[in-house]
């Protein structure tokens, strides 16, 4: 059974999408590692400007839907990432796992060259994740 880790935001239609899709189409087939993300409050639609951004790195998110995050989600995660949203106060449910807050801008309402910087830096943060699960895994 893989390692599931989860990237959580409220409205799932930014910055989680962004990592979850790096991080999956990163991750090496050797690691026993896949993601997911979630929202507190998701949205009924993507944010079209990061669905851009993420095509011109050719990653396809149009067809992902924003979801909530539930307590079946929570309990059966290995590890919980926010993107700088406070998720512990918005959260449906009183959160016993440790989470890491990535601290991040919110691409919502912001320019296409906006969203590339926000987008450049979660690249980042998802490649230096993925060399710690390699070398602790």
């Amino acid at each position: 059974m893989k390692n599931r880790i989860i990237f959580v935001c409220v409205h799932n239609a930014g910055r989680s999408q962004m990592a979850k899709a790096f991080f999956n189409n990163l991750i090496s087939t050797k690691l026993n590692w896949y993601a997911e993300s979630a929202g507190t409050e998701p949205s009924e639609k993507l944010n079209p400007i990061v669905v851009e951004a993420l095509n011109e790195l050719s990653i396809d998110i149009s067809t992902e839907k924003p979801r909530a995050l539930n307590f079946n989600t929570l309990t059966s995660t290995d590890r919980l990432i926010s993107m700088g949203c406070n998720i512990q106060q918005n959260c449906p449910i009183n959160l016993r796992k440790a989470i890491e807050d990535w601290e991040l801008e919110d691409p919502h309402d912001q320019d296409i060259r906006k969203v590339r910087e926000i987008r450049d830096i979660i690249k980042i943060k998802v490649e230096n994740l993925i060399q710690e699960l390699s070398i602790t895994n």
